[in-house]
């Protein structure tokens, strides 16, 4: 049997990057190399294992063979420890992070937001803040794409590989119409009903949840990118749809809005998770701006 090698980490990535893209060619765009680079890196793993990872033949697409499979949890066991070492290292040589870049979603309550960032700035005067507020699967390309250090976005993510997520908390979420709004005046509202009016839903700026529907009931719809304007649209009368509850308190109380008891009631909890990237993981700064959102939004339904 001949001596075993230790696999370079650019070849583990090589091989997670095919596992995780289904393909030689989108693995090498994934890693900004050349195909060949990436089909090289592959066999040399290969050789210094001495297994076979993929079967190549019969298929344009690579498939695990036996030992690929039992090898892929150690793989990426591996990767990610180099992974935590190298950004460790580089944490502890650059010390306190030279600008914070957070994300956050729209239904996060704005006064937790704002009261988090007033304490943020006492408790770091010289970290620079660049705050991205953004709706479903735009939060979380925002980390992806390297732009944002942090990130507090909602559920129904894909699986992303490359990022690390902790849930922190959760907004309670509640359907709404104008009081003269046919559901509001209806009293007790039949099954189905709901279904006959237009449902005014948050859309997604990003291809991350593009297309996917989050407690739709209508067969009517108006899709808003925005928050405030679909508030505003409610307001209006113009259709209902479900909102934060803390966004809606002031309306629901002055009788601006009513809340709607629906038979097929949409989820009322909207998670809340805490998203970085792997390879970067949060700075002296970043961990209090986590620890503190844990602490505040903790509370959430």
């Amino acid at each position: 049997m001949p001596e075993l090698i230790p696999p370079s980490l650019d070849h583990l990535r090589a091989f997670l990057a095919v596992v995780e893209e289904g393909s030689f060619n989108a693995a090498a765009k994934r890693l900004g190399r050349a195909i060949s680079v990436v089909s090289y890196a592959i066999s040399q793993l290969e050789a210094q294992l001495d297994v076979r990872l993929f079967d190549r033949e019969g298929s344009r697409r690579p498939t695990l063979t036996p030992d690929g499979e039992a090898l892929l949890g150690e793989a990426r066991a591996v990767s990610d420890d180099i992974d935590a070492l190298l950004a460790k290292v580089r944490s502890l040589r650059q010390g306190l992070e030279p600008e914070l870049s957070l994300a956050v979603d729209v239904m996060v309550p704005g006064h937790i937001l704002a009261a988090l960032l007033r304490d943020f700035q006492f408790m770091y005067p010289t970290v620079p803040l660049r705050l991205h507020v953004e709706a479903l699967g735009a939060v979380a390309a925002l980390v992806l794409e390297g732009r944002a250090t942090l990130a507090i976005a909602g559920p129904d993510l894909l699986d992303l590989p490359d990022l690390e997520r902790e849930t922190v908390g959760a907004v309670e979420l509640v359907p709404v119409a104008a009081p003269g709004h046919p559901l509001a005046r209806a009293g007790k509202i039949a099954s189905g009903e709901a279904r006959k009016h237009v449902q005014l839903v948050l859309t997604d700026r990003s291809p991350l949840t593009e297309g996917r529907d989050f407690s739709v009931l209508g067969t009517r719809s108006w899709r808003l990118a925005d928050l405030g304007a679909k508030h505003a649209l409610l307001r209006e009368g113009i259709g209902w749809g479900s909102m934060p509850r803390h966004a809606v308190a002031d309306d629901l109380a002055s009788g601006a809005l009513v809340e709607l008891h629906l038979p097929e009631r949409p989820a009322l909890r909207y998670s809340l998770v805490a998203l970085w990237r792997k390879d970067t993981p949060p700075g002296p700064a970043a961990v209090w701006v986590l620890d503190a959102f844990r602490e505040r939004l903790g509370g959430g339904v």
